[in-house]
């Protein structure tokens, strides 16, 4: 793939704190939106009740996770409560290519990293529960984790709300349906910007404007 090559798809980045419901509001989000697909990130981690490795992450070992960064086959890796994460970047760039988009689940450090590379193709939604109270209450809802575990994701949502400046649009997971809503309003209005119609459109313009 070309270094200047024209991606005429979106990446948007979903980052939230754990528990926030990113993964389930993505999910629904990529269903009712044809043109948009999740990239599937590589990790460490074990996987959880009910994943399946290439569908909800691909389960690779520490040594051929370090062996793929080292061959820079990563688009953004990061270490999230001692497991590692990353982006395959090649399957994203060929999305983008084809006027597909892709959607990334990644924290902050992920997103800040992304949009350091691909500036101009980024749109960054941050999840926001409605408190901390309400995503303690999710954890413990899950049945997964230990309260040592609970307390380390709690302390590590305190760090991730820090940043949420760093993100373009911020989106309240109070009511489910509502969140959702307001992804799908943002996933159009990002289509109806004009930098991004205007290829697609010059035809068009140049008719209305003759």
């Amino acid at each position: 793939m070309a270094k200047h090559a024209h991606y005429s798809g979106i990446l948007w980045i979903i980052s939230a704190p754990s528990g926030a419901g990113k993964t389930s509001l993505s999910k629904a989000l990529v269903e009712q939106s044809p043109n948009l697909r999740t990239s599937v990130s590589y990790t460490t981690r074990a996987p959880r009740p009910g994943e399946e490795d290439g569908r909800d992450y691909h389960f690779i070992s520490a040594e051929q996770f370090a062996a793929m960064a080292e061959r820079g086959e990563f688009l953004e890796h990061a270490l999230v409560h001692g497991n590692h994460y990353g982006t395959g970047e090649s399957w994203v760039k060929k999305q983008l290519f084809a006027g597909t988009d892709c959607l990334l689940e990644i924290d902050w450090q992920g997103a800040r990293l992304v949009r350091e590379r691909l500036p101009e193709h980024v749109v960054s939604i941050f999840i926001l529960p409605p408190s901390l109270a309400t995503l303690s209450e999710r954890l413990r809802g899950r049945g997964q984790d230990s309260d040592q575990v609970i307390a380390k994701r709690l302390a590590a949502a305190r760090e991730e709300l820090l940043h949420y400046d760093e993100f373009d649009y911020l989106v309240v997971n109070e009511d489910f349906q509502r969140a959702l809503e307001d992804l799908r309003c943002i996933v159009r209005a990002e289509h109806l910007r004009r930098n991004r119609q205007q290829h697609a459109e010059h035809a068009r313009l140049h008719d209305l404007l003759a």
